[in-house]
């Protein structure tokens, strides 16, 4: 089997014991997260916009191209060595980011689990697939997936910190449950899939020798660091 496939399972695995552990929990947990006090829904209607997939692509294109241009332009060694790091650094966010943007696009798309507004009419378990509709497009969560992702990516490139970067991430998942857009299961599903996207992309930047190494086990580390995801 694919390595990278193969080494990943753990998060399929935890993804959908979380799923269905949370399932039948969906409409309770919803339901009391919105009823929280108005001071705490809204702090988390002002943080939860921080998962959106839109700035970080936009932001991470940008310093991708201005890495290009100054390698293009400058001369000296240590400048195109730190823009060549750059432009890495900001083609490993690009191809994370845009990665997970398809890939939970697509699910929202295929599953059309209705959001939690709609609880009263439809229930928490209605699905409505191939609608385009927003309405029917709440699992996996796309604020969560992003935010897997872009947190993702700074555990993998800073393992001594992984703790807070999974933390943050889980902040922005939550908030997104108090606000009414998604259900638990939603926020489970999309912060395992930005996290499964970020990994796979180190993978893949591994192979090539870009910002991370293999590992005697075939896992990607950033380079000059010893310490196994």
């Amino acid at each position: 089997m694919n390595r990278p496939l193969a080494s990943t399972g753990w998060i399929l695995v935890t993804t959908l014991i979380l799923v269905l552990a949370f399932i039948p929990l969906d409409p309770f947990l919803s339901t009391r997260a919105q009823a929280l006090p108005e001071s705490v829904v809204e702090f988390n209607r002002l943080i939860t916009d921080f998962g959106t997939f839109g700035w970080m692509i936009y932001l991470s294109g940008l310093v991708l191209a201005s890495a290009f241009i100054l390698r293009r332009f400058v001369r000296q060694a240590p400048l195109q060595r730190r823009a060549r790091t750059v432009r890495n650094l900001a083609a490993y966010f690009l191809l994370t980011i845009g990665t997970a943007s398809v890939l939970v696009h697509a699910l929202k798309f295929l599953i059309g689990r209705a959001r939690p507004e709609l609880l009263v009419d439809l229930g928490a378990y209605s699905l409505t697939p191939f609608t385009g509709d927003n309405l029917f497009e709440s699992f996996p969560s796309g604020h969560s997936t992003a935010a897997g992702a872009f947190f993702g990516v700074f555990a993998m490139l800073l393992p001594r910190l992984r703790p807070v970067f999974f933390a943050l991430a889980l902040v922005i998942g939550i908030s997104r449950v108090i606000v009414g857009a998604h259900y638990p299961s939603d926020v489970a599903a999309g912060l395992l899939l930005g996290l499964w996207t970020s990994l796979m992309v180190a993978f893949l930047f591994a192979k090539r020798g870009w910002l991370f190494r293999a590992d005697e086990g075939g896992w990607p580390i950033p380079k000059r660091s010893g310490t196994r995801p």
